[in-house]
């Protein structure tokens, strides 16, 4: 405004003066309010938000596990996997002595001590084998012609074998590697020419083998005791839909839908007979499953730093102190041989988990009243809504301490999620439905037969084996 225009109101007396006061100073709110609000934004990152390590800018990535005296790389006792010789080498190759000695003698006429051995270890050049199956053709007596019968799997004139098919699916699937450089992959590496079209026959074929397979994770889920839950956006088409994820330490089960929330893990079903303890990171759906929870004290972590770094606020940082020192104390139970605390120290945790609740509280009252005929909640801080969280799921953010077999967090969720986030990285969005519903059945086998410690190119070759037909994962270690 110019000095003329605020000077005609003030002629117009008090009441204009008043309301031309009062829309300045609501103004002004809203912009601290933006300001606060990108500032907020802008200080956010990997260590004090959910926000990937990948968005941090001109900042070192910090974890939030504590240094520990021990040096780094492998430790005492660990097996290693350097190189060793072998006793019966495929090749052995003599270098035989040339010249002459300083006394003027050949030394290949010299006395034979023994030999020196060096392995080199390496693949043979690129080639592959073919194999032709032929079948007997005999006319009887009778004059009718009888056909043998080729063996399982051997369907069309001209075909790629099992471990070729388990090698475009271990590229795909696995390595996360685009088709087009599958296919160059393939003739650098072995010569062999492979189509794209090819490469998506191999993966529906393993999909369609794989059914039986889900199936009997789904199954081994549902009688889990403690089973950790995620969800992440995911891009298929260019629309964008969410993949679910449901594992334990040793399964891993993948889905697709529409709905990141109570819907899809309702038409999914696998939680649905669930009694056991769902780990997740508090999303509102999860709560609808009629189970016990856990939540993840991860994503508490990283709130609580940010609410001390940025809102300078003691009692968040003395929250991150306390829970990494319970964490610390199961630790050390666990590696003790021990299954539980006592029932002394649980009560003193529990103490100084509320007297911190209540240093916070005090420290972010309610200053201002609900407006009346405003519908809905009001708005709170971060602080407040993560004290409302850890005040009223107290017993699912401290249920790691109470049974040793609940986790401090949802980690493992989040490592089974973060190989979709890389394929959509290298390879873009998904072109169809049906190949994120692909990727995600056979990553879920992948992940399975990995956290069991298996070859995972071996049980690849499973999937195009035609003698193994029942369930492949029959053979995998129960939990």
């Amino acid at each position: 405004m110019s000095r003329g225009e605020i000077r005609a109101v003030y002629l117009q007396g008090e009441h204009a003066v008043i309301a031309l006061v009062e829309m300045l100073i609501e103004n002004f709110n809203i912009l601290e309010e933006r300001v606060e609000k990108l500032e907020s934004q802008r200080s956010k990152d990997s260590h004090n938000s959910s926000k990937p390590p990948s968005t941090d800018w001109f900042r070192k990535p910090k974890s939030l596990v504590e240094k520990t005296k021990r040096q780094q790389g492998g430790q005492p006792g660990h097996p290693g996997n350097s190189l060793r010789q072998v006793a019966n080498p495929n090749h052995t190759k003599l270098h035989a002595l040339h010249g002459r000695c300083n006394c003027g003698c050949n030394k290949k006429d010299g006395a034979l001590i023994g030999h020196d051995k060096r392995q080199v270890f390496d693949i043979p050049p690129q080639n592959f084998e073919v194999t032709e199956h032929q079948v007997e053709i005999r006319r009887c007596q009778c004059g009718e012609i009888h056909t043998a019968e080729f063996p399982a799997g051997v369907d069309a004139p001209v075909q790629y074998g099992p471990r070729i098919r388990a090698i475009l699916l271990y590229l795909s699937v696995y390595q996360l590697l685009p088709q087009k450089r599958i296919s160059q992959a393939m003739v650098d590496l072995f010569g062999v020419a492979v189509s794209e079209g090819t490469i998506n026959t191999v993966i529906q074929r393993a999909y369609n083998r794989l059914e039986a397979t889900e199936e009997a994770i789904q199954a081994a889920l549902m009688i889990a005791w403690v089973v950790h839950g995620d969800e992440t956006g995911i891009y298929i088409g260019g629309k964008r839909l969410w993949q679910h994820t449901l594992g334990t330490k040793l399964l891993t089960y993948y889905f697709v839908h529409a709905n990141r929330g109570k819907i899809a893990l309702r038409e999914d079903g696998t939680l649905q007979t669930f009694f056991g303890r769902l780990v997740h990171d508090g999303w509102v759906s999860y709560f609808d499953i009629d189970c016990l929870h856990a939540l993840c004290n991860a994503h508490h972590l990283r709130e609580l730093i940010f609410i001390g770094e940025q809102g300078k606020q003691r009692w968040a940082t003395t929250m991150v102190k306390l829970l990494c020192h319970i964490k610390k104390t199961v630790d050390r139970a666990k590696s003790d041989g021990r299954d539980h605390l006592a029932q002394q120290t649980l009560s003193k945790y529990q103490r100084r988990y509320e007297a911190i609740i209540a240093n916070g509280y005090r420290a972010n009252p309610i200053t201002e009243p609900k407006i009346p005929g405003r519908r809905g909640r009001k708005k709170q801080s971060p602080a407040r809504n993560l004290l409302d969280r850890l005040t009223k799921y107290s017993s699912e953010t401290l249920a790691f301490m109470h049974d040793f077999n609940v986790p401090f967090d949802n980690n493992l969720s989040e490592r089974d999620l973060r190989m979709s986030k890389v394929k959509q990285k290298v390879s873009g969005c998904f072109r169809s439905l049906f190949g994120a519903q692909a990727f995600c059945r056979i990553r879920g086998y992948i992940s399975t037969v990995r956290k069991h410690g298996h070859n995972v190119f071996d049980d690849l070759v499973k999937c195009f084996d035609p003698s193994v037909t029942e369930n492949v994962l029959l053979t995998l270690e129960r939990e």
